[in-house]
């Protein structure tokens, strides 16, 4: 029984502690981490952590490669796409098909050099943060910004979802019933994947979570969706960001844990060699992994410039670091080869998480960082202890 509770406790080690944090700062600001207004703040602030993140993922699964170029393609992608945009009047699909063909464009070149040519990925990742935000801080020609972007772009990333149910007014507070049914309709979905998936490993003859710990996990779950869209409907509602942030991570979560090429990633990162060897093709692996990375920072960049209404030259500053701080303070393994999308949520979580209540608290940005580096440290140091204990049994 110890054993068992003990292997629980190690497996979520990072959820309790994004749940302790969240106490923690609940009870530090009086309340206010937990109000509407926060949770709404959270995602809206950190959803190009959550999309960045997940292609950090798909990167660190091949052998722990990065992207350190993101945040300066995330400024330099924003330029052009505002020029297009608000410069020579382009409307906003024109726009946005523009940026993801930048994107493309880049992701291809960068796959090529590293995949194709063996450049390692942080030096030719390195080459582009240093000379993407050079080239669209450039093209501002001395401007501070391009703004106003067009409001139909800014809604379609940064709005709420209006209420189509008509949500009564209780107390002098308006409800948004689209976010209550969206949670329902969430939280059932959750509960019909899990069940499934267990009555599908039992039915194949494999090892399947005890039926109290699937009940356990839905309640769990569905408590936090429920919470979530509680609070949402109390904001004014569901903030499109978490719409597209839900999408890609189902999206990729998917891929990686029921498609052949997302095992090819993790197995790659496991033994290169041997996967070679084995037949698979892992340059075009490696390929893919950093064109997806591009693609995905293009919608980290549709994210940030509506979040801002604007394309300034700082946009997109140490968002690379805050990937992937990410990935690793999720479990993603520094080396490849292990690491889920649900574990990377966590880990993004939990940063924004500390960076919003330390703000909400006062605390100065330089000990921010100081903080997110020591809990950056820790996730490492314990996955390599982890690691130790597991390879001495």
């Amino acid at each position: 029984m110890k054993d068992k509770i003990f292997k629980i406790l190690k497996e979520n080690t990072m959820l309790i502690v994004l749940v302790l944090v969240v106490l923690f700062f609940n009870f530090t600001t009086n309340g206010t981490m937990l109000m509407p207004s926060q949770f709404n703040a959270l995602i809206t602030q950190n959803a190009y952590v959550y999309v960045l993140a997940t292609g950090m993922l798909m990167c660190m699964l091949t052998g722990g490669n990065i992207d350190l170029s993101c945040g300066s393609f995330v400024c330099l992608v924003g330029i052009i796409g505002a020029k297009v945009m608000v410069n020579m009047g382009a409307s906003t699909p024109v726009g946005i098909l523009v940026m993801l063909l930048i994107g493309i464009i880049y992701g291809c070149l960068l796959g090529y050099v590293i995949a194709y040519i063996n450049i390692p990925p942080w030096i030719a990742t390195l080459a582009g943060f240093l000379a993407l935000r050079g080239w669209g801080v450039a093209l501002l020609n001395g401007s501070s910004n391009i703004s106003p972007l067009p409001p139909e772009f800014c809604a379609l990333f940064s709005g709420k979802m209006n209420d189509l149910f008509g949500g009564p007014r209780i107390g002098g507070v308006q409800y948004n019933m689209t976010s209550i049914v969206i949670g329902l309709i969430a939280s059932i979905i959750v509960v019909v994947l899990l069940f499934r998936s267990r009555a599908n490993k039992l039915k194949k003859g494999y090892v399947a979570d005890s039926l109290v710990a699937v009940i356990v996990k839905c309640v769990l779950i569905d408590f936090v969706i429920m919470l979530f869209a509680y609070k949402f409907s109390l904001a004014g509602g569901v903030p499109y960001s978490l719409i597209w942030v839900a999408v890609i991570v189902l999206i990729y979560s998917f891929i990686t844990s029921k498609t052949d090429i997302g095992r090819y990633f993790y197995t790659i990162g496991g033994n290169s060699e041997a996967t070679r060897l084995s037949g698979i093709d892992t340059k075009r692996i490696m390929f893919i992994a950093y064109l997806n990375m591009a693609v995905l920072t293009v919608i980290s960049a549709f994210l940030t410039m509506a979040r801002f209404q604007a394309a300034n030259s700082t946009a997109g500053t140490n968002y690379e670091m805050d990937a992937i701080s990410a990935c690793v303070v999720g479990g993603v393994s520094a080396y490849g080869g292990s690491g889920t999308v649900f574990g990377m949520i966590v880990g993004a979580t939990l940063i924004g998480v500390i960076n919003l209540g330390m703000s909400l608290m006062g605390i100065d940005a330089n000990w921010q960082k100081v903080v997110k580096g020591v809990v950056l440290l820790g996730a490492v140091v314990f996955e390599i202890l982890n690691n130790k204990k597991s390879a001495t049994k």
